[in-house]
């Protein structure tokens, strides 16, 4: 097998892996709608992995440094809009064009 077969092969695979990690809780769970599971998932997950991204992307920070301010100042830009709006994909845009911003003009 050469090198762009392997590589799309690994690409097909590893598509069809992720969608059926999304898809398989969709497929078990789709006639228990109230399921404490489900609710306990779909409560908790999004803010764990939120925080996760977030601790991820701050262990890299340099904050001796401008970009490190420039980081803090987009983190609490993004936690306040995120708690003005409560809306998960606006806060996270306006957050990542804010770092933008600071890391380019300033």
């Amino acid at each position: 097998m050469n090198d762009i077969s392997y590589i799309l092969l690994v690409i097909v695979v590893m598509a069809l892996a992720t969608f059926a990690t999304r898809l398989l809780p969709f497929i078990f769970f789709h006639q228990r709608h109230n399921h404490p599971l489900m609710d306990m998932i779909a409560k908790y997950t999004p803010p764990m992995v939120m925080s996760i991204l977030v601790i991820y992307v701050l262990k890299g920070v340099d904050f001796q440094a401008y970009t490190g301010l420039s980081t803090i100042v987009a983190v609490f830009m993004t936690a306040a809009i995120h708690l003005w709006k409560g809306n998960p994909l606006v806060s996270i845009f306006t957050g990542t064009f804010f770092y933008m911003f600071l890391v380019q003009t300033v």
